[in-house]
């Protein structure tokens, strides 16, 4: 039986450079990987994964693959999904199921939580299910690990709204708990 693996992280950790990695780390050994997202990201375009520092790669939407047939999806060596977060559990279960039934390992890259520090349903399910589990960290401003994905505007931090609103740098930064608690963006400006 084949493993389903969560590696989670906030915002600025490589969790997307790291799916593209893992993709071409198998196809530089001549195995094949399928590369998916779920549909809701359309950030960087429909049917690409595109990270931060400009690593991008073609791919499938999560919707798609679940058309596939089972002797499709054998025909991989691995599925990574990236953005996982957005999936539904039902996908999520999908997945174990690729995994348990199928034999292919699954590779998801993810956040934890929401700009409330909320679980994500995706993530949620993968905590529960998931075989091995893993944190990709990065840092606060202050240099301690940053745990939490702030939503912010002209106006500092944004504490309510829906879930999901897409966006990146422009919008989002990671922080510490205490900074996040704080509403602390960067570190203050000394006025002298």
């Amino acid at each position: 039986m084949s493993k389903i693996y969560y590696y989670y992280g906030a915002m600025g950790s490589s969790k997307t450079a790291n799916a593209l990695m893992t993709h071409f780390n198998y196809q530089e050994v001549g195995q094949k990987a399928l590369l998916v997202k779920p549909a809701m990201d359309t950030r960087d375009g429909k049917m690409v994964v595109r990270s931060r520092i400009g690593l991008e790669e073609e791919c499938i939407l999560l919707e798609d693959l679940q058309k596939y047939t089972e002797e499709q999806i054998k025909q991989y060596d691995c599925i990574i999904v990236d953005e996982i977060q957005f999936a539904t559990p039902e996908q999520v279960d999908f997945l174990s199921d690729i995994a348990d039934f199928m034999n292919v390992p699954v590779v998801c890259y993810g956040l934890r939580a929401d700009f409330q520090n909320r679980l994500f349903p995706g993530s949620e399910r993968l905590i529960a299910i998931a075989d091995e589990i893993k944190e990709l960290k990065t840092v606060c401003w202050c240099g301690k690990k940053a745990t939490c994905n702030a939503r912010y505007n002209e106006n500092g931090i944004v504490r309510s709204g829906e879930q999901v609103v897409l966006g990146a740098n422009d919008n989002y930064v990671s922080l510490c708990r205490y900074h996040f608690k704080k509403g602390m963006l960067r570190a203050p400006q000394n006025k002298e």
